[in-house]
């Protein structure tokens, strides 16, 4: 059985839809900062939000990049979780939140996060690839490793 869903006009967030079979699926997930005010992109917060990730573990978190304004992260989709991913990425933005360096920046996160399903490994290759360019695509770097803030804390393969 196959469900539509209709992108309704107007909508401000994105839905965040279940995976529609039973087979391993990774999320690459997108999450700006309100108003994509450049607050992200410095060691202090990369270990802040490393620690979020860990310490908040119901959904694995594979490779990332972290841009002054967004972050891209690899989550593999966990079918046994307690919660949903809404709930997950909320728990993890409220523990960043509540322990940010600098308190005058509230509010940091944009209300909801973009999320798009990858299916294969050569999805998640090709994913990451781009991913990994976002860097030298914004002018911040020339080559994608001279961006420090970016690395992986699981490994999510098939």
């Amino acid at each position: 059985m196959y469900v539509i869903y209709m992108i309704l006009p107007g909508r401000k967030h994105p839905p965040h839809l279940p995976s529609l079979s039973r087979v391993t699926t990774i999320l690459l997930l997108t999450i700006c900062t309100k108003d994509r005010r450049k607050l992200l992109a410095n060691e202090p917060v990369h270990q802040l939000l490393r620690r979020a990730w860990i310490e908040n573990n119901e959904y694995p978190v594979g490779r990332y990049v972290i841009l002054p304004e967004h972050i891209h992260v690899f989550v593999g989709e966990n079918h046994m979780a307690r919660y949903p991913l809404s709930n997950w990425v909320a728990a993890w933005k409220t523990y960043v939140t509540l322990r940010w360096p600098r308190p005058n920046d509230r509010p940091i996160w944009q209300r909801s996060f973009w999320d798009r399903q990858i299916r294969s490994s050569d999805g998640y290759d090709g994913k990451w690839f781009y991913v990994r360019l976002n860097p030298v695509r914004h002018g911040l770097v020339e080559h994608p490793d001279d961006w420090q803030f970016h690395g992986m804390i699981n490994i999510l393969s098939w």
